[in-house]
């Protein structure tokens, strides 16, 4: 496929839903006075408790923008966030003080597909309107690199179009010491949530770079840093 150039003329100032896309092998592409931008699109995932937060955080240590996925879903919940309207019509056990709370929200959709899949229609497209305002700042910002934090990136992958996908990675046992210390976590939760991720094993097949998070924060940030190095962004 061809590169698809965007010219900033054409990217309305108030850009809403109708963000002008452009991908060429999973890069955005910005073009000024006819010079075309290419920038780097990292996605980064990993099963619950795999240390993908802290992945996330050594990425912005050294000044790489991340959009992460779940802090826009807290964002959107909070009161006066894009998705309490809509959820508070469908979902009003869920409203506490304006705001969205999400233990309760779980508890309702968490065993009823025909309700999560509800849910996902008003959530996923907020969401992905907030990538895609988050990559349309950094192409016109000129970052070279960008990081797309997503926990379910390889489960629903044909959405997201990244360069590189670096996976967080650790041993179980250390998975289900971390994911059981969570408040409000119990054994059925912690498995019901795998059985909907794909295996830790199959992403670290399918991933670009694995990022080892079992040897400590120190390990995990050379490892990163010797990873980052072999990613050309010219």
């Amino acid at each position: 496929m061809a590169a698809i150039v965007l010219q900033y003329s054409q990217i309305p100032k108030d850009t809403t839903i109708k963000i002008f896309e452009a991908y060429y092998a999973g890069k955005y592409s910005t073009s000024k006075h006819g010079m075309a931008f290419i920038m780097v699109i990292i996605g980064l995932t990993g099963s619950i408790a795999m240390g993908k937060s802290t992945t996330a955080q050594m990425f912005t240590k050294m000044h790489i923008p991340v959009y992460d996925a779940d802090k826009t879903v807290h964002r959107l919940f909070e009161r006066g966030g894009e998705a309490v309207h809509k959820i508070r019509l469908f979902f009003p056990q869920s409203i506490v003080d304006d705001a969205v709370d999400r233990v309760k929200l779980s508890a309702i959709v968490f065993k009823d597909t025909e309700k999560l899949r509800i849910l996902e229609e008003i959530v996923h497209p907020l969401v992905n309107l907030k990538r895609h305002q988050f990559l349309l700042t950094q192409q016109r910002r000129k970052t070279k690199i960008v990081v797309l934090d997503v926990p379910l990136l390889f489960e629903t992958r044909r959405r997201y179009s990244c360069d590189y996908v670096f996976v967080a990675s650790a041993p179980k046992f250390l998975q289900r010491q971390r994911a059981l210390a969570r408040k409000g976590m119990t054994f059925d939760r912690f498995n019901a949530i795998l059985a909907r991720q794909m295996p830790d094993h199959k992403k670290r097949h399918l991933a670009d770079f694995v990022i080892p998070t079992g040897l400590g924060k120190a390990y995990a940030y050379r490892v990163l840093k010797k990873k980052l190095s072999k990613i050309k962004t010219d």
